[in-house]
């Protein structure tokens, strides 16, 4: 590994293409510098300076160890500074999933807020849908979940809190066969036709489906905002957030239906490992427990106004 000194020589060769200019450079004597020279060619057994030219140059050899030395110095300055991160009760980096029903949009003046914290601590944020959240926490894919839904599982040392309750509206294409059924509709009009469902994302247990009753066909689609979509072009029925899709519901582009079976509000769950301290969750934990933000994470956002 080649010292701080040898690497500023390195560098003050290549610039300078000479030795008396890379002395003026670095401040010392031209014989100080000729001799540091030809002690790093002595120690890698290699010519690393041209001195045949005009111009003093590095050899193709002196350049891979001027670039590969430069590059190692990179990396252990971001080591001692990860190192010193670490010590201070900072996490090297923070794992958060979020369930895909919270839009990106809603975080970043969380993640805005945090960057001034200037912690060196690298974010990784990803989405799951249903099981699949409170999966990643179980797998240890995530230090933290974020809109998780269903009741918290047996997951060792877990620790929660409520972020809020979503409300769910049944709604329809006013083009489709529903739009203008008799209400309350009861669950076999419902069968012969699609239910649009946001398809869980869970690797390790049956996956969990809403709104769908035995025997009735399913369109699964990857996010809530394609739900929305497909129901909106009539290509099937289901439950969707209510405060999501207002402006639609204004409009008529989609028509609310009231049911004989309602569907109960459901939970939305941060989620943590009681064991996991870093100040870094610890900071997100408090920023997601304000009222304020999270009532703005559950109500969402609606694209339609």
């Amino acid at each position: 590994m080649l010292t701080a000194d040898e690497l500023a020589l390195l560098e003050a060769i290549r610039e300078t293409g000479s030795l008396s200019r890379a002395a003026a450079r670095l401040g010392k004597a031209p014989s100080t510098i000729s001799y540091a020279a030809r002690q790093m060619e002595s120690r890698y057994d290699a010519l690393l300076f041209d001195r045949r030219r005009y111009r003093l140059q590095l050899t193709p050899a002196g350049q891979l160890l001027a670039e590969e030395a430069a590059r190692l110095a990179q990396d252990m300055s971001r080591v001692t500074q990860r190192v010193k991160q670490v010590a201070g009760g900072w996490e090297d980096r923070l794992r958060i999933v979020t369930d895909e029903i919270i839009e990106f949009e809603s975080l970043i003046p969380v993640i805005q807020a945090f960057d001034q914290k200037q912690s060196g601590v690298s974010l990784r944020i990803t989405h799951e849908v249903l099981g699949g959240t409170w999966e990643a926490l179980r797998d240890g894919r995530a230090e933290l979940v974020i809109g998780a839904t269903n009741e918290p599982p047996l997951i060792e040392k877990l620790r929660w809190t409520q972020l809020g309750v979503m409300e769910w509206v049944f709604a329809v294409s006013p083009r489709h066969p529903l739009a203008l059924a008799e209400e309350p509709l009861q669950r076999e009009a419902l069968l012969a036709h699609r239910s649009v469902v946001v398809a869980d994302t869970a690797r390790g247990e049956q996956s969990r489906t809403y709104g769908v009753l035995g025997g009735q066909s399913v369109l699964a689609v990857p996010s809530m905002q394609a739900k929305i979509q497909a129901q909106r072009e009539g290509l099937g029925i289901g439950w969707l957030p209510q405060t999501r899709i207002q402006s639609l519901l204004a409009r008529g582009e989609l028509v609310a239906k009231r049911m004989a079976d309602p569907r109960e509000p459901n939970t939305l769950y941060l989620g943590w490992r009681g064991d996991h301290r870093g100040r870094a969750l610890q900071w997100w934990l408090e920023a997601l427990k304000q009222p304020r933000l999270a009532q703005r994470l559950v109500e969402g956002i609606d694209r339609y106004r």
